[in-house]
Parts: C-alpha cells; sequence; structure tokens
C-alpha cells in the first residue's frame, strides 16, 4: 500500500462576489452559484483534477489551487476540512498500515513526511506519526530524527525531543554530538525536572552498559547550552540513577564549577571523586590549575603540582601555561621562569601564550632586560609556536 498526497486544483470561471463551499471532498461534484440576481440560477461548471505528489508527503490539511488557464479565469486557494480527528485517525492508520506491510519501501516516504512536517511547524502531527511508528517499532533515517531534534528545540518542546532522542539511540550506535545539544535546548524553558528524570531514567534502561558515556555527553551539552544548573542536578541525580560517574563526568562537572567561580564546590567534588577512586589525570589537573590561577590561589598550584607528581601525571603545554602564568601574577616570577626552562628541557613546543604570560609578569616585576629577551627568542620562534588550533585536547569520551 502506497502513502499518497494529493494537491486539487479547482478551476472556475469568473464571476463577481462568489459564495464558495470550501467543504468538499476528492470525489464529490458541485458548482459554484454567483451572489448576483442576474446569474442567480446559472450553475459554473468546475472541475477537481487530484494529482499524485511526487514525494507521497501526507498533508494535515489538502491545499487547493485554481489553474489560471484563460484570462477569464481568477485564482483561488482553499483549503479541504480536514480538522475531524476520527477522519485524522484513519488517516493515520493508514499511513502506519503501509509502513508495516513494506517497512523498508516506506522508511524514506515516512523520513521525509516527518521532515516536511516539521519544516512546516506541524509538530503534533509529528510527533502523532513518530509514536505510531515507534509502537511498531519502524525506526526513521538519522537526518530525519535529527531535523525533528532541532524543530523541537526551537518550538522548546521537550516530550518531543525525548521521544525523538530514545529513538535515536535505539537506532544509531553513535549520535552526533549535536544532536545532545538539541535536547538540551528543547529543556530550556522547562521548569518542572519530572520529564527530564523520566527521560533519564529511560536512556539507562536503553543504552546499559554505555550509559556513563551517554549521561556524560548529556551532562556537558546542558552545560555548554547555559543551563548549568541542570547539568549538576542531572551529575547528583547519577546515584538515584546507580549509574556511577567516571573520569569524563568528574572533569566535565570540574570546570562547570571552575568557570562558575565555585571553588569550594569544585574542591569538594575532587575531594569525591578521589574518593571513589576515579583516578584524575592531565584533564582534572589542568581543570583544577587554571581556574585556582583564576582564583589567585597560590597555595592550590602548589598542592597541586605534588599531588601530580606523586601520581605520576606529567604537566602538558596547557598545564605549563597555567602555571607559569598563575606563579607570574603572584609575583613568584622565578618559579614562573624555572617552569618556563623545565618545559624546555621536556621538549615542549612552546605557545604564543606562554611568551605573553611570561613577558606580562616580568614587565611587572620590573625585569625589562629578562622580558626584551624573551620578545627576541619568541619572535625568533614564530613559525613554531603552537597556535589556537593546536591548542587543544582531543575529543574526549
Amino acid at each position: 500500500m502506497s502513502i499518497l498526497a494529493f494537491l486539487c486544483w479547482i478551476s472556475v470561471r469568473r464571476r463577481p462576489s462568489l459564495n464558495i463551499c470550501t467543504s468538499f471532498s476528492a470525489r464529490s461534484s458541485f458548482s459554484f452559484i454567483s451572489s448576483s440576481k442576474k446569474d442567480k440560477d446559472k450553475p459554473y461548471k468546475s472541475y477537481i483534477t487530484c494529482i499524485t505528489c511526487k514525494d507521497r508527503f501526507l498533508l494535515s490539511a489538502v491545499q487547493a489551487k485554481a489553474i489560471l488557464a484563460h484570462q477569464s479565469y481568477r485564482l483561488i486557494a482553499t483549503h479541504a476540512n480536514c480538522a475531524d480527528q476520527d477522519s485524522m485517525s484513519k488517516v493515520w492508520k493508514q499511513v502506519l498500515l503501509a509502513a508495516e506491510s513494506d517497512p523498508i519501501a516506506n522508511k524514506e516516504t515516512c523520513s521525509t513526511s516527518i521532515e516536511k512536517l516539521c519544516r512546516t511547524k506541524n509538530l503534533s502531527d509529528a510527533a502523532h506519526l513518530l509514536k505510531g511508528l515507534r509502537d511498531k517499532q519502524i525506526y526513521l533515517s538519522s537526518n530525519a530524527y535529527k531535523v525533528v531534534l532541532i524543530a523541537a528545540a526551537e518550538a522548546n518542546d521537550s516530550e518531543l525531543s525525548s521521544l525523538v532522542f530514545k529513538d535515536l539511540l535505539i537506532t544509531t550506535k553513535s549520535q552526533e554530538p549535536m544532536s545532545y545539544i538539541y535536547v538540551a535546548r528543547a529543556f530550556q524553558k522547562v521548569s518542572d525536572l519530572d520529564l527530564l528524570f523520566k527521560l533519564l531514567r529511560e536512556i539507562m534502561e536503553l543504552t546499559f552498559p554505555r550509559s556513563a558515556l551517554v549521561i556524560n555527553r548529556i551532562i556537558h551539552s546542558f552545560a555548554v547550552s547555559g543551563q548549568s544548573e541542570k547539568a549538576l542536578l542531572i551529575f547528583d541525580y547519577m546515584k538515584d540513577l546507580k549509574c556511577k560517574p567516571d573520569t569524563v563526568t568528574y572533569n566535565t562537572v570540574l570546570h562547570i564549577l571552575g568557570k562558575a567561580g565555585q571553588l569550594d564546590q569544585m574542591l569538594s567534588v575532587y575531594a569525591s571523586m578521589k574518593a571513589s577512586e576515579c583516578e584524575p589525570d592531565i584533564v582534572t589537573f589542568y581543570t583544577l590549575i587554571n581556574n585556582s590561577r583564576k582564583m589567585g590561589r597560590l597555595d592550590l598550584l602548589l598542592c597541586f603540582i605534588q599531588e601530580m607528581i606523586k601520581r605520576g601525571v606529567v604537566p602538558d603545554l596547557r598545564a605549563y601555561t597555567a602555571l607559569v602564568d598563575g606563579f607570574g601574577r603572584s609575583g613568584n616570577v622565578e618559579d614562573a621562569f624555572k617552569l618556563y626552562s623545565e618545559m624546555n628541557s621536556r621538549q615542549f613546543r612552546p605557545s604564543i601564550y606562554i611568551y605573553r604570560a611570561l613577558i606580562s609578569n616580568l614587565k611587572k616585576a620590573g625585569k625589562y632586560e629578562l622580558a626584551r629577551s624573551l620578545v627576541e627568542e619568541m619572535n625568533m620562534r614564530a613559525a613554531e609556536l603552537v597556535g589556537p588550533k593546536d591548542f587543544r585536547w582531543k575529543n574526549r569520551e
């Protein structure tokens, strides 16, 4: 069974003040009657031509347009009355039966239909069709789900977003990072967190044993979409889900708290991380060092350096940059320069950031000769300096 959509073309001869009946079916015959006395009893022939759409897109309301075949004809745009819920229910059933009878052949058709419903802002119809397909275990293309997630995010439709995201988790092994962002955006105006917690519980069931990976991405997505409080609530809710946070989880939460300037809470989470026997890595220490530097906490910088050495974690360029800048800002330019020398001995390619930090702090300390020599060194090594594109970690799950 095919999924069909029809465009009705109505041609009507031009007459003044026509009273037009817009409630009709594609099979009914009818005539248009003029309201003028002269033409009162004169029926004017009209016709309907049903044309199957090439993409077989199912419309919730049939759009009809006139064909301008002659100058005495005028364009009339109207809509068939498809508001009746029983009629629409029958239509959806036909679509679902067609998809069920030949899932492979009709998968593309259903995907196209869903995409067009979203583009025309008919999200309720899209949700209805998606639910019916899901109940019959018929799933669409990943691109179709992406289109719905974008539309749901724009409309702040968290329910539709949750429904689609669960389908996406079932049908694809790996989801695009932006899919998580779209889900987070759909929850921006949601104050009642019951739906969010329900989604998390269902995700746990659908994604076990890789649940922590998915939850980590959700926490990150809520944070980058400006919903740090909800991201932290999700982290706290992991205990109720019996989902054990891993190093990536803790690193994400440490970054959120550090960025918000909540140093005490950041240190508390780090203590919980060590108590849970999660191993801190270079990302953990960089996050702690960088945020301690911003707060001017030299005591914490020294503490984290000692702990890094104890755990055998070697600082990378980002960590060295944060340490050099931190010590320099606190007036300990000698220690900052020692760290810079240590970095060179480890054969790290220096970055423009570390030079800028050193030069600035040396000038503040009145060590102009040393600052001038570093400027010359920086200019000589300009071609080999690490730039913004290289100054990043690879994607970490």
